[in-house]
């Protein structure tokens, strides 16, 4: 696969792409019971709290989406009928923000290539002629996919500890601009933001429509907020390691390296005594 591929697809492409022997469609919509009700045609649907994520009964420790591990993962994959060969695309309805992103993450960082995230989500698909269907698709060839690590950089609470205030370093809050500031918070425990992080909300990738700015608007629009820092002493979260992919993809497609993910995130700092900042006020 050549590594010019977007990691987003439009809706008019899906179509074409979707004849090919190697192709793979996921649903990465929140409920089995959406699935259920109607889908693209020929998807199979993944849950992000049971199989793309390790949900503690403490969010303390690792916030509310922790990871799997990178080999219960790879099951997942194979028992999807997806092999280090397929063309995988996921979609979901919230424009990438729910778990499409973080599906697209979680498969190139285990070196999945051939991963896309579908531009406008399960609307653009149906708007654009995606035939639908209300059946639970079968896999009829299970895929062999043998990975046990997890490829792409990953920051936990220790290393924002050490980061989050010094300037040779930059940690990015994608939530809105309302639970940043400390506003209101209507998931986790308490409102506010890590000291020392800055607020670029995960929504600002989007145009009005609902669909990813271009790749030049996108680098832009980072170049300028990065002021030329590395991606290794870059950190991106959100409230549980989930929308932080938004922004995650985002950058790569402006074809820029993709930088850490903290993703214990809001959900996790927020319960373990951390310093709390606001702009109350």
């Amino acid at each position: 696969m050549t590594q010019n591929l977007s990691p987003i697809i439009s809706a008019s492409d899906l179509l074409l792409l979707s004849a090919l022997p190697e192709f793979v469609l996921i649903d990465a919509r929140f409920g089995k019971a959406n699935y259920e009700a109607g889908h693209l045609k020929g998807a199979h649907h993944v849950d992000l709290n049971s199989q793309l994520s390790d949900i503690k009964a403490d969010f303390a420790e690792g916030g509310r989406h922790p990871l799997p591990t990178a080999s219960r993962f790879s099951e997942l994959l194979s028992s999807l009928g997806i092999s280090p060969s397929s063309h995988v695309v996921v979609y979901d309805d919230k424009n990438g923000a729910n778990a499409a992103a973080r599906f697209w993450w979680m498969m190139r960082a285990i070196g999945h290539e051939k991963i896309q995230v579908l531009d406008g989500g399960m609307d653009a698909a149906i708007h654009a002629g995606f035939p639908l269907s209300s059946e639970v698709e079968k896999v009829y060839l299970k895929g062999n996919y043998k990975v046990s690590f997890w490829q792409l950089p990953v920051a936990d609470i220790r290393e924002i500890d050490k980061v989050s205030q010094d300037p040779e370093y930059l940690v990015i809050d994608v939530r809105e601009n309302e639970r940043y500031r400390g506003e209101k918070e209507p998931i986790d425990l308490v409102a506010g933001h890590i000291p020392g992080a800055v607020n670029i909300p995960f929504a600002s990738n989007l145009d009005p429509k609902g669909f990813f700015l271009s790749p030049t608007g996108l680098r832009a629009k980072y170049e300028k907020a990065l002021e030329g820092k590395s991606a290794e002493n870059i950190i991106v979260h959100c409230g549980s390691g989930v929308t932080a992919c938004h922004t995650l993809l985002a950058l790569a497609h402006a074809g820029m390296e993709i930088p850490k993910l903290y993703v214990g995130s809001w959900s996790e700092w927020s319960r373990n005594g951390r310093e709390i900042a606001t702009e109350l006020g």
